[in-house]
């Protein structure tokens, strides 16, 4: 008989993370897509977004992120690094590649090149800018 008590205890109490985790699960949840494409996106605003997506493991979001930063900020060096280091964890080191190219004559911050290395490994750095 406690058996049954303690299995009705441990099904309750399941029951009860559950119903309180649901809400908590929606509001970590994304905006819809609409949403996301139709707001204005900085530079600084767009990283966070973009980290915020890594940190929840949706590393295609992030990518997405980027992608729509990279194209309102072509100038912009580190959405660039960034993506290209998603694109390593991603498995496409030709692509990641493409993207540091890219980056030829930009200066290239030790840290934003430190996440790079991190994801792909060895990889050539693109050239640093020219002096006057």
């Amino acid at each position: 008989m406690g058996a049954v008590r303690l299995g009705a205890c441990v099904s309750a109490f399941g029951l009860a993370a559950a119903l309180w985790a649901g809400p908590a699960a929606a509001q970590r949840a994304p905006a819809d897509v609409e949403t996301l494409i139709a707001a204005p996106l900085s530079p600084d605003t767009g990283m966070s977004l973009a980290r915020a997506q890594i940190a929840d493991r949706d590393l295609l979001g992030a990518v997405g992120t980027l992608e729509r930063l990279m194209i309102a900020h072509p100038e912009a060096v580190p959405p660039r690094l960034l993506y290209a280091s998603l694109l390593c964890r991603l498995d496409d080191l030709e692509g990641a590649e493409v993207e540091v190219a890219a980056l030829n004559g930009h200066p290239i911050a030790e840290a934003d090149w430190t996440e790079v290395t991190r994801a792909c490994g060895s990889i050539a750095r693109p050239a640093p800018p020219r002096r006057k």
